[in-house]
C-alpha cells in the first residue's frame, strides 16, 4: 500500500489530492482547492497540504511520496516534481478512462494534450500567455460586467445572438467587449461570444495534436464552465474532420493534483523495487 499526495500549484489556485494506491486499486482520501488571491502560492501549498492531511486524519510521516506539479517545484517539502502535461493526462485517465485527449483551460493558458490509455503523453500544444482564451481573461471580463465567475456559464447558455470576439490579444479583446457594452449588446450574448472565441482557439489546438476522435476531457479552472463546454461542443459539431466528444467532470479541476499523486505512487513503487526508497518525511 502506498499513500501519496499531489499538489498542483496553478496561476489562479492551488489544488491538493491525497491518494491510497494498492495494486490496481486506488482510493481518493481527500482533496481541496484554494484560490491564490494575491497570497504566496508556496505558502498556500502548505496550507492545502495540511488541510488534506487533517481531513484524512493522517500525519506527514504517514505519506510515502509528495508530488508537485504546475508551478510547485519550489515547494520545500515535496519529494518529486512532474510536468503539468503528464499529470493532467494521467489525472484525466483516472477521471474518465475513455479519454484520449485533454483540453486544459487554465488561468493563463489553454493546452491540448493527447495521450494513450495509460496516460502517457503523445503530443502537446499550448496557447500564448497573451491569448484571450484563458480563465484570467474571462474572470476580468466578468468583473467588468459585474458578473460572478460561477454565473458566467449559466448566462452564456441563455444567449440568442452571440457577438464573437475576434481579437487574439487579451488587451484588445477587452477593448472589444467595452465597445459591445456601449453598443447595447446583452451580457449573455457577450459572454457566449467570448466562449465561442475561446472554444475556437482550443479546438485549433486539439486539431494540431491530432485529437480528432474519441473522448476529450476538459480540465483546469474552466472545466465546470457550462458555457465554455457548450461552445466547444458547438464548435466541434460544425467541423466535418473533427469527430470527438468533449465533456467536463465534477472533479476536473483536480486532474493535475490527481495525476501528480498517481505518478508519485508509480515512482515510489519503482524506487522501492530497486531498494532506493525516498519517503516523504
Amino acid at each position: 500500500m502506498t499513500i501519496t499526495a499531489g499538489i498542483d500549484v496553478g496561476t489562479g489556485a492551488v489544488k491538493a489530492a491525497l491518494m491510497r494506491v494498492e495494486g490496481d486499486r486506488t482510493e481518493w482520501l481527500s482533496r481541496t482547492t484554494m484560490r491564490i488571491r494575491q497570497r504566496d502560492p508556496i505558502q498556500l501549498a502548505r496550507t492545502c497540504f495540511d488541510h488534506v492531511l487533517e481531513d484524512a486524519r493522517l500525519a506527514e510521516k504517514d505519506l510515502d511520496y509528495i508530488a508537485t506539479t504546475g508551478e510547485g517545484e519550489s515547494v520545500p517539502f515535496h519529494t518529486g516534481h512532474f510536468y503539468s502535461m503528464t499529470t493532467h493526462a494521467r489525472g484525466a485517465i483516472y477521471l474518465e478512462p475513455s479519454a484520449r485527449a485533454v483540453l486544459d483551460a487554465g488561468a493563463l493558458h489553454g493546452r491540448a494534450i493527447s495521450m494513450d490509455e495509460r496516460g502517457k503523453v503523445l503530443k502537446y500544444r499550448m496557447t500564448s500567455q497573451c491569448a484571450s482564451g484563458s480563465g484570467q481573461f474571462l474572470e476580468n471580463i466578468g468583473r467588468y460586467l459585474g458578473i460572478a465567475q460561477n454565473e458566467i456559464g449559466t448566462l452564456s447558455c441563455q444567449a440568442d445572438k452571440p457577438e464573437v470576439v475576434s481579437s487574439i490579444c487579451a488587451v484588445l479583446a477587452e477593448t472589444d467587449v467595452i465597445n459591445m457594452v456601449s453598443r447595447g449588446i446583452s451580457t449573455a450574448n457577450i459572454l457566449k461570444g467570448i466562449h465561442l472565441s475561446m472554444a475556437g482557439r482550443l479546438t485549433k489546438l486539439l486539431k494540431s495534436i491530432g485529437g480528432t476522435g474519441g473522448m476529450v476531457l476538459v480540465t483546469g479552472g474552466l472545466a465546470l464552465d457550462a458555457g465554455l463546454i457548450a461552445a466547444l461542443q458547438e464548435d466541434i459539431a460544425g467541423m466535418k474532420d473533427l469527430k470527438t466528444i468533449v465533456r467536463g467532470h465534477a472533479d476536473s479541476a483536480y486532474a493535475g493534483a490527481l495525476g501528480a499523486a498517481l505518478w508519485g505512487a508509480f515512482r515510489f513503487e519503482k524506487l522501492r523495487a530497486r531498494g532506493e526508497i525516498h519517503r516523504a518525511a
